[in-house]
């Protein structure tokens, strides 16, 4: 099941297949978002918005909670099912929110999901196992370990060629490029690694 998740950071500028999918709208992204997409569900507390937006939401959340609306609007989405998930509106903005945003992308892999932030500047998410890279042939992607490292067990189709490990505060992985159609990467059993291709120029 597809799922659309809209967040209150940058505003996404291309266009937004909601074909098929549920689309969840948090907060502010409302404003954004309203008239360039069709929103079935709206969540959060709307602090940023000031108002209640259409459709009106099933629950209007406090400003001061333990998640954020991003992380509650996932979380429903997996509730209902949706294991294929992208989220746009995710960068920019607030670095700290944009980190957290981040975090969204693991916790939706944890749960058994496929999710990816979506902005004009690039394509994010989290993957364990083999990372298949298709139709970016020339274009640079990094690889960062999600946790404490991540091991290269296996690569190809890439420029570089990766160390055995990636640590955590360890920079080896940035700027690889995709020299074929299919390029992939294998990492460690059980380890995570945050992968952003970038969609313009270096």
């Amino acid at each position: 099941m597809k799922g659309i998740l809209l967040l209150n950071g940058e505003p996404y500028s291309g266009t937004i297949d909601a074909e098929g999918a549920v689309v969840y709208c948090c907060d502010g992204a409302y404003e954004w978002a309203k008239d360039r997409v069709r929103i079935d569900k709206n969540v959060g507390d709307f602090d940023s918005l000031g108002y209640i937006p259409f459709p009106p939401p099933e629950e209007v959340y406090p400003a001061e909670k333990n998640f954020t609306d991003g992380e509650i609007a996932l979380f429903k989405m997996l509730k209902a099912g949706v294991d294929e998930i992208y989220i746009y509106g995710g960068g920019g903005g607030r670095e700290d929110h944009f980190l957290g945003n981040l975090q969204l992308l693991y916790a939706a892999l944890k749960h058994g999901a496929r999710a990816k932030m979506i902005t004009d500047r690039s394509v994010m998410f989290a993957a364990r196992g083999r990372v298949e890279l298709s139709d970016i042939s020339g274009s640079t992607f990094s690889l960062l370990p999600f946790g404490e490292r991540v091991h290269i067990m296996d690569s190809g189709g890439c420029k570089y060629a990766y160390p055995e490990c990636i640590s955590l505060g360890e920079c080896r992985g940035i700027s690889n490029v995709a020299l074929s159609r299919h390029a992939f990467v294998q990492l460690g059993m059980g380890e995570t690694a945050l992968v952003i291709i970038n969609r313009g120029k270096v």
